[in-house]
């Protein structure tokens, strides 16, 4: 089955076509203000290769910042009802609190409390009170609310409150969308119900997404299914992603980490992604990018999201490059996918990191005659802050003192100098460029079990079986081949806390995609 990857970036559209672990093709081009044409270009680059029938292609994997991106710039966000069943208890943080004004004013700040929710046992802390609940409803739709954000305490142990209150408000508003907190977020009430909220704000936005993506594959003649890619490098299906925008907030740093380890044949390294505007530092463990132990930061919101631990810097190759007092320096203003208009090397009138990397013979792009009259001390400065910058975004993710690999992917990456220190060699792979799209062409479907587990005295072997078994089983609903299935993460947390031998477990498990539950038929 041949498998077309696509990652929609900041900067770059890129695409590449895989046959097994054979890169039959590469396309890089520019995204545009219209995403879906970028899609369609990159698609059409590859076609006339002539190394690639469209027409055999198994399955589409993508990648895109379009979620993230609209959260950060707190536009196209849908009026939003933030929901809690919780009282009496929680009352003292409300639904939106420490939330980012712009972004509480882009929702509507609509925040509701009913009675309600869980013990971490099932038990109820409150009967839900329907009336009360059908007059919140009613209020967030006089307000304006569009879409429903429904959270309870301890729901991911007992989820009949919003399953009832989903219910309920089909039944006075069919049609409106409806986003859960037991099917988003981990335990935790404030992390889950933050993630909750802003995938009901990006519904309406994910709607006319996927099916721009959808529609530009369709229009390139390719009739097979497609997939995007989610947080942890899993793939789900386009419903899903309607229903789930929010899962797919960091599956590019996850691509690119996972195209790293693909190309490079390292398991265990630093992976460094240099992209338009920013470069990404991670941390590969086993193949796999190593977790976030703490909830996540996205655009000043704490949430409780599997996102990969990844530190940004402000460097890429379209950063700007000043000289100024007290040196030159790079980033954080870029000119982002206008590379090709404003840098000096293709006629424009804008200094960046990439006409520096021209100049100083690392890369051949553009006219290097246009950068030619730069002054090498400038040069030899900006290249030495670049280094600087990305050693100490290295050594701020390794957990130990010893040298670590470290692994150079994304288009800018010809910045990153030959040696890091802390680390014991730099490599930069064949198809570096293309590490993003390639991880999303190689992604791999999963399930997990995340829950509170009473555990009776000699019972610690069936409970942990009985989590393995649930992910595992997971698995295979999301489309994993049963044969290809591993478990990939355990993790066994003791609520001393909490009566009753409360014990939380986390287990994952994936495995490699075969579309026979999508209709479509593997080829090999």
């Amino acid at each position: 089955m041949l498998r077309l990857g696509i990652d929609v970036g900041g900067t770059n559209t890129d695409a590449v076509v895989l046959d097994g672990t054979r890169i039959l093709g590469v396309a890089k081009t520019a995204t545009t203000d219209d995403v879906t044409h970028g899609i369609t270009t990159a698609i059409a680059t590859l076609q006339a290769l002539g190394t690639v029938e469209t027409a055999h292609i198994g399955a589409v994997m993508i990648g895109t910042t379009h979620f993230i991106n609209a959260l950060i710039e707190a536009d196209r966000l849908a009026p939003t009802a933030a929901i809690r069943f919780g009282l009496p208890a929680t009352a003292a943080l409300p639904p939106l609190t420490d939330w980012p004004e712009r972004l509480v004013t882009a929702l509507g700040g609509h925040s509701f409390q009913c009675h309600g929710g869980h013990e971490y046992d099932g038990t109820a802390i409150a009967d839900l009170d329907e009336t009360e609940f059908r007059a919140v409803v009613h209020a967030a739709l006089e307000a304006g609310a569009r879409s429903f954000a429904i959270s309870s305490v301890f729901s991911p142990v007992n989820a009949e409150l919003e399953l009832r209150a989903a219910e309920i408000i089909a039944e006075q508003v069919p049609g409106a969308q409806v986003s859960l907190s037991h099917e988003i977020g981990r335990m935790g009430i404030l992390g889950r119900e933050n993630a909750t909220i802003i995938n009901a704000a990006l519904r309406e936005l994910a709607d006319t997404v996927t099916s721009g993506l959808t529609n530009a594959v369709a229009s390139a003649g390719i009739s097979a299914p497609v997939f995007l890619s989610q947080n942890d490098g899993m793939l789900m299906d386009v419903d899903h992603a309607r229903r789930f925008p929010v899962a797919t907030f960091a599956s590019g740093p996850t691509n690119s980490m996972r195209g790293a380890a693909f190309l490079s044949g390292v398991q265990d390294c630093a992976v460094v992604d240099v992209g338009g505007t920013s470069t990404d530092v991670g941390i590969l463990q086993g193949g796999l990018p190593r977790q976030a132990s703490a909830e996540v930061n996205v655009a000043g919101v704490q949430t409780s999201f599997r996102m990969p631990d990844v530190l940004s810097v402000a460097i890429g190759g379209g950063s700007l490059v000043e000289r100024g007092g007290k040196g030159v320096s790079i980033g954080p203003n870029s000119v982002g996918h206008r590379l090709a208009e404003r840098a000096l090397v293709f006629g424009g009138e804008t200094l960046t990191a990439s006409d520096v990397a021209v100049a100083a013979g690392l890369v051949d792009l553009g006219d290097a005659r246009l950068v030619a009259g730069l002054d090498r001390a400038m040069v030899r400065e900006a290249l030495a802050e670049v280094g600087n910058r990305i050693a100490g975004a290295v050594s701020r993710m390794r957990i130990s003192r010893d040298p670590i690999p470290l692994v150079a992917v994304g288009g800018g990456s010809i910045l990153v100098p030959k040696v890091v220190d802390g680390t014991s060699s730099v490599t930069r792979p064949e198809n570096y460029a293309v590490a993003n799209a390639i991880g999303a062409a190689i992604a791999e479907v999963g399930g997990d079990v995340d829950r509170v587990f009473t555990v009776a005295p000699g019972g610690r072997e069936a409970a942990m079986d009985q989590a393995r078994q649930e992910a595992v089983d997971r698995a295979i609903a999301a489309g994993a081949a049963p044969a290809s299935i591993r478990i990939v993460e355990v993790e066994e947390v003791p609520l001393a806390y909490l009566p009753g031998n409360a014990t939380r477990i986390r287990v994952k498990a994936i495995g490699d995609l075969t579309l026979e539950s999508t209709g479509v038929l593997d080829r090999d």
